[in-house]
Formats: C-alpha cells, sequence, structure tokens
C-alpha cells in the first residue's frame, strides 16, 4: 500500500524554510559558504517552536517569520554549529552544538541522538517513519556521494521532513535551498563512499 507523509514547514515569502545563500559573502562568508549545518538547525528550531510549542526556542514573531529575522537568527545560531574548514561533516559536531543551544534555551525535554549513515538501508527507512510519524524533522548530512543528480546534495546538511512509500521504493523529502524535493532514499543513502554521514533522530519527553 503506497503511503505518503509530510510535516508543515514554514515559509519565507516563497522560500521553504531558510537558506544559507541569503547570508553576504561579504559580511558573512562563513555563513554563505558553511552554513547548512546552523541553518537546519534553524528550521528544526522553528519547527519545534510551531508546531511543539517550545517558543523560547525563536526569540522572533513566530507567526510573521522574516527573512531579516531568520538572518538574525542564524547568526545566534552560528556560534554553536559554526562553519569550519572541513564544514560540520560529523555528527557529533552536530549533536553537540546544537544540544548546547537546546540546553541554553532550556528545552530538555528535547533529547539528541544520532543515526550513522553506516547503518542499513531498511532499518534507516524504519526510523525515519517512526521520526516523521511523531511529527520529528530529522537533519541528514550527506559526504561525498557516487550520484551526479544529488551533487546539490554532498557535503551538505539538510532536512527531512516527509517520506512516500511508492510499492517497493521509498522516498524521503529533502528541504533545502527553499524547496522540498522528492528523493529516492535508496539512491541518497548508499553514497558509494567508504566515509558516511547520517541523521540526527529526536526524542521529545
Amino acid at each position: 500500500m503506497d503511503i505518503k507523509k509530510e510535516l508543515p514547514h514554514f515559509y519565507i515569502g516563497d522560500s521553504l524554510g531558510g537558506q544559507q545563500a541569503w547570508y553576504s559573502r561579504v559580511t558573512d562568508f562563513g555563513m554563505n559558504i558553511g552554513g547548512c549545518a546552523a541553518v537546519s538547525a534553524c528550521d528544526c528550531a522553528i519547527c519545534f517552536a510551531k508546531y511543539f510549542n517550545l517558543r523560547g526556542l525563536y526569540p522572533f514573531d513566530l507567526e510573521n517569520i522574516t527573512r531579516e529575522d531568520y538572518l538574525r537568527f542564524g547568526k545566534i545560531m552560528e556560534p554553536y554549529l559554526y562553519p569550519r574548514w572541513s564544514g560540520v561533516d560529523k555528527l557529533e559536531i552536530y549533536l553537540d552544538g546544537f544540544g548546547r543551544f537546546l540546553q541554553d534555551r532550556n528545552a530538555t525535554q528535547l533529547k539528541l541522538s544520532g543515526w550513522s549513515g553506516e547503518n542499513n538501508l531498511v532499518d534507516t527507512q524504519q526510523i525515519i517513519r517512526r521520526q516523521i510519524d511523531a511529527g520529528f524533522p530529522l537533519p541528514c548530512l550527506t559526504l561525498n556521494h557516487q550520484a551526479a543528480e544529488l551533487k546539490k546534495y554532498t557535503w551538505h546538511w539538510f532536512i527531512l521532513d516527509g517520506y512516500e512509500v511508492r510499492g517497493e521504493d521509498f522516498f524521503v523529502k529533502a528541504v533545502s535551498y527553499g524547496v522540498g524535493r522528492w528523493l529516492d532514499f535508496a539512491t541518497l543513502w548508499n553514497t558509494g563512499f567508504e566515509r558516511k554521514g547520517g541523521l540526527i533522530l529526536f526524542e521529545y519527553v
């Protein structure tokens, strides 16, 4: 049976979520080039503020999320997940940084854990379904990838906020660059490289 599940997200103008390209190459070079981890964390924080009533995670107007406020929010998030020369290229860096952000804002209800890209495809599909069924967006890190069509998603953090079962095939909705794109998950997960990224999982306790 075909199944489709999408989480509510938010728009800023016609952009689905925020974009690191909004940060200036002149004044915010690090965020422009390497701010994808911070941007994905900003999007998650806003979603938890809006849909889990954790309003302390976003210090601006949740009913009118503007590009200007989002840029300010990104600068708040940046010290926790600051761009590095190699990028935020390990799950542990993200867990530490976003975990400290949540702790500093007393969002102790949210617990984080990592799911390595070395886990098998079937188990990972089940984890994604459980997370999204529970209302949790998933930050996803893809490092190198052999598929040319996924070039924009390599060495990149983005959010998974939907899944679709189409017969024997499993697709995920990847949110980045202001759009949502449905990707074949088997292709996304099987990168063809030894070094893997992975997922950030949430638990609400």
